[in-house]
């Protein structure tokens, strides 16, 4: 009898995480975006194994921050950008709402390249692919609802992981791999260092904070579905740095040979790079789920950017809101894709120059929204009793340390070489 209350007991639970999951999952999946899929690919390209140890701390932060943010969403049910303005003031939050607006169209510029470069490697011109694919997410947006949009999100969530095929195709050496994991090899030059901001900057990606809190707002969860949340968000990281794992072993395995390093311009680039080392199907497989996730991130960038500029503002917001409700929110949203997909069709742009400094610069405004994070969720008024621990509060101001050193680092070596 015992052993049946606890199996209906672990089934009724299960069940129940599986109705508040996608917050955390799809969160962490969209953060293996175009961008970031560039960053990982760039980043082994040119130094094979050597930063795959980054992985290591970027999931420890990864897991705290978004614990933070899903903590403060159920706790206050208010979204980051309100508590910043609220604590902050309207012109602070106004400043990194542009700062942050600016760095995100040039990402969902990326999330477009991504479209375009994937479907030329099935033989689609960007002309086709790009206006079909924005046409597509504006409308999966505009008229559909949070519900529908999340249980696509998760599909798109499962598909990423045709990388790890990807990279069992390159024959990776794994005695390396684990080799390169737990013996940091550093170098302090210009574009090690500005690699791993990108690296930091790609997988604990800012508008990651506002749109995992805003998406927990959305789902109506409550202070009694934190344990299970928590998972969600446990489940999404887990996911993020083993698909970003498999990128960079896939690249590192095949691209980076006998210390020589390959040229990536585009994410797409190392799709088609990779079929003379692995194979036809090792590059076809890379450029699925390169296709997958830029439109995953084609529509969730803009809905975040969105969400936080509105919420900054005071503008209401929301997928299940209607235009009439929300138009600021649709106007905003509908204008991103526009100028993002509008960028990838003029001929000669620099896009590889924009999806490196789309990361770079998200790691040097992360530690800004960290800075008021941490603010926030110590403050006891907001908070209450769910206000940071120890290890929390450790964790999170060792980060902004870390990171704001390794961003004037690399201002300062961009500036003066260090060979």
């Amino acid at each position: 009898m015992t052993e049946t209350i606890k199996r209906k007991g672990f089934v009724k639970n299960f069940l129940f995480f599986l109705a508040i999951l996608g917050p955390g999952i799809i969160t962490g999946s969209v953060d293996n975006d175009a961008g970031g899929i560039t960053t990982y690919s760039a980043a082994a390209a040119t130094y094979g194994y050597d930063l795959l140890w980054t992985l290591i701390p970027a999931f420890i932060v990864l897991f705290v921050v978004q614990e933070m943010n899903a903590r403060m969403g159920i706790v206050t049910g208010k979204g980051l950008a309100d508590l910043i303005r609220e604590t902050a003031g309207v012109k602070i939050t106004f400043l990194m709402s542009v700062a942050l607006l600016l760095a995100n169209i040039s990402n969902v510029t990326t999330e477009f390249a991504g479209v375009a470069g994937s479907m030329e490697i099935f033989g689609v011109a960007r002309y086709i692919s790009v206006p079909i694919i924005a046409v597509a997410v504006w409308f999966m947006v505009v008229k559909g609802n949070y519900k529908i949009t999340e249980r696509i999100f998760l599909i798109f969530s499962v598909a990423l992981l045709s990388y790890i095929v990807s990279a069992l195709l390159g024959h990776p050496n794994w005695g390396e791999v684990g080799s390169a994991m737990i013996h940091p090899k550093m170098q302090y030059n210009f574009g090690y260092i500005s690699m791993i901001v990108g690296l930091i900057g790609t997988t604990i990606a800012p508008w990651m904070q506002f749109y995992i809190q805003s998406a927990v707002i959305e789902k109506g969860l409550k202070v009694e579905d934190y344990k299970y949340t928590v998972l969600d968000v446990l489940v999404g990281c887990i996911a993020t740095v083993v698909v970003a794992f498999f990128i960079m072993v896939a690249c590192g395995s095949t691209l980076y040979l006998n210390g020589h390093g390959t040229v990536i311009n585009a994410a797409s680039d190392a799709a088609a790079a990779l079929k003379p080392f692995a194979g036809a199907l090792a590059s076809e497989v890379f450029a699925f789920g390169l296709f997958v996730a830029s439109v995953f991130a084609a529509v969730i960038l803009p809905v975040a950017t969105a969400f936080f500029v509105c919420e900054a503002l005071g503008f209401e917001a929301g997928i299940d809101k209607t235009w009439e409700e929300a138009p600021q929110f649709y106007w905003l949203y509908t204008g991103i894709i526009i100028v993002g997909a509008g960028i990838i069709l003029i001929p000669g742009a620099p896009l590889i120059s924009i999806s490196l400094w789309s990361q770079r610069i998200n790691g040097i405004l992360l530690p800004v929204v960290l800075l008021f994070m941490m603010l926030i969720i110590n403050n006891k008024e907001i908070m209450g009793k769910y206000v940071n621990k120890g290890l929390g509060n450790i964790i999170g101001w060792t980060t902004i340390i870390t990171l704001t050193v390794l961003s004037l680092f690399m201002l300062f070596t961009s500036i003066v070489p260090i060979t």
